[in-house]
């Protein structure tokens, strides 16, 4: 396994390397980073609704997208990450109790009693200090998730738009009453850093391997340029005034929203957002709509796998969930 220690604090440059390895790394790879103030939204979700975008830019707080699905996270310097990157074909679904456990493993050893929660989230008495996201590819499986250490939680609850139906769902009122710092139960003195070196050891004395450089090429650069880019973090831009149909669910599996525009009486485009994971990329789902009447959307879904774009929901859900849009 190879281990590397990123000292950069620049998300679109550490994105970018973080991809350039999933694509390219013939070898098992373990990394831990760290961005200072960005908000980091999952794939599929729209800027936004999941965050307030003009309190980000009077903070001076980047915005990035990650290629994996999942919820908005916020980084700052008191917040490490941590990414997986396996070539092994056993982890081509959706996995996360197996790459959640070296972790959990490595902060048992230093007394925090952390656990895996719902679907991908890493909590500690009761409270959450790790959010988690996957994706996988060709064999390849992308795993990564964030250490709440010393991180400013009020700015966090401040930028983070949480959906009043996710906190319902789990009884809470805010998003600051559902997470903590690990520092309140394991204070450092050497801080982030040290909690960084002893999760790092802890895996290299397990798996073998040394700490290697990152890769410096073109690739990164242009995968860089592109994680900064007004197309690549607010795609939905142009759905602003387009769509005319519009209905959001939050199922077990995550929130997803569908929007439509009409010509007539047929689907002229779809667009599908949410804090969802999958594997497939959303649009070819979007497109399959395309040109269907509202009847004809089960026929345009038959012999789909819907659950290879939006993992946990079957055909008959985002039928139900199309018709919902037409009769709000």
């Amino acid at each position: 396994m190879k281990f590397i220690r990123l000292h950069t604090t620049d998300p679109y440059y550490n994105l970018a390397v973080e991809e350039y390895l999933f694509l390219h790394s013939d070898d098992d790879v373990f990394m831990l980073w760290q961005n200072d103030k960005t908000v980091v939204i999952g794939k599929n979700q729209n800027a936004y609704a999941e965050l307030d975008v003009d309190y980000a830019r009077e903070q001076g707080i980047r915005i990035a997208r990650r290629i994996t699905g999942g919820g908005a996270v916020y980084h700052d310097m008191g917040n490490l990450n941590y990414t997986y990157i396996s070539a092994k074909k056993e982890h081509s679904e959706i996995d996360f109790a197996s790459f959640c456990a070296p972790i959990i493993e490595s902060l048992r050893s230093m007394g925090v009693e952390a656990s895996l929660s719902g679907r991908n989230d890493l909590m500690v008495n009761e409270k959450k200090v790790s959010g988690n996201a996957q994706h996988s590819s060709g064999g390849r499986v992308l795993h990564h998730g964030t250490l709440l250490y010393d991180s400013d939680l009020s700015v966090l609850s401040t930028v983070l738009r949480a959906d009043p139906e996710k906190l319902k769902a789990k009884a809470i009122r805010s998003v600051s009453s559902r997470v903590m710092n690990i520092r309140e139960i394991l204070p450092l003195d050497g801080g982030v850093d040290e909690l960084a070196e002893r999760i790092m050891q802890s895996l290299i004395e397990k798996n073998g391997g040394k700490i290697e450089n990152a890769p410096v090429n073109d690739e990164i650069d242009a995968l860089c340029a592109r994680n900064s880019s007004d197309e690549w973090l607010f795609p939905e831009r142009k759905y602003f005034s387009q769509y005319t149909l519009t209905k959001k669910r939050r199922y077990s599996f995550g929130s997803v929203e569908i929007s439509l525009e009409m010509s007539g009486e047929k689907i002229e485009s779809a667009h599908i957002s949410g804090d969802f994971f999958g594997n497939n990329p959303i649009s070819e789902l979007e497109d399959l709509l395309v040109g269907a009447k509202r009847v004809e959307v089960p026929s345009h879904l038959e012999n789909i796998s819907v659950d290879g774009y939006i993992f946990g929901m079957t055909s008959d859900d985002l039928i139900i969930l199309i018709n919902d849009a037409f009769t709000a």
